[in-house]
């Protein structure tokens, strides 16, 4: 039952989504060329929040839990697993003061109305899995204006999203860059839970009374711990030891 009804729900869903995409596309446009950085930040945020509400039609709630006061004059490391594409919205809109910067990979670079003119303009980074030299370039190129802005860095160390809310392995590089580029920021672990079942029975029809779960757990200052492994294998630990699949 709950399957069948998701159906007409999802594409109400794909509907204003779609829409909303589209409407925010120009308004990005105008407020980056016409209005500067602090007029694209405002209306990416505004996007989030319409972005929110579209879920909501499928019956998705949200829990944001962050009882750390996080100070906002400094750069932040947001480390996180990665369990489905409406990862991006909550983090971006909860974590808004903190003006998130996201690691992507270059084929969101293009296509995506809205969603590519930001990650191309606003400030992210984007990698080509394939080519590891590029990518470890673009991320110091990336960690250089995360540094000097005092942005959160936002990096998914498993690479691809679980499909099923079972973590997977860290991969090390791309934090272990991170951290040495920008010595003086602060880690920010995150444990996402139920993200998945968005997807639960694939993009169409989409899962419906998702409730998803986001828990911050106590920032850490890189510049505390000699050992960048170490730290590390401590942050993926706190991550996935509040990850309920």
């Amino acid at each position: 039952m709950q399957k069948l009804l998701a159906y007409p729900l999802t594409v109400i869903y794909y509907l204003c989504f779609g829409l909303t995409l589209v409407i925010f596309h120009p308004i990005l446009w105008i407020s980056k060329n016409l209005f500067g950085y602090k007029a694209l930040k405002k209306s990416v945020d505004i996007l989030q929040f319409f972005l929110l509400r579209c879920l909501n039609i499928l019956g998705t709630r949200f829990t944001f839990t962050n009882p750390y006061q996080i100070d906002t004059n400094q750069p932040l490391i947001i480390v996180s697993n990665h369990q489905s594409m409406y990862d991006i919205s909550p983090i971006l809109w909860y974590m808004r003061k903190h003006h998130p910067k996201f690691i992507s990979k270059v084929e969101l670079g293009k296509g995506i109305p809205s969603v590519s003119y930001n990650l191309r303009h606003g400030g992210s980074v984007l990698i080509d899995r394939k080519n590891p030299r590029q990518s470890i370039t673009a991320i110091k190129e990336f960690s250089e204006r995360v540094n000097e802005n005092n942005w959160a860095a936002v990096i998914f160390p498993e690479g691809t999203r679980s499909k099923n809310g079972v973590p997977k392995k860290f991969q090390k590089r791309g934090l272990l860059t991170l951290f040495k580029e920008i010595p003086s920021a602060t880690v920010v672990p995150i444990s996402i839970n139920n993200s998945w079942k968005t997807l639960r029975y694939g993009k169409f029809p989409m899962g419906i009374g998702t409730h998803m779960t986001f828990t911050v757990h106590k920032p850490v200052k890189i510049a505390t711990f000699t050992d960048k492994e170490f730290l590390i294998n401590e942050i993926e630990a706190v991550i996935k030891n509040n990850i309920h699949p």
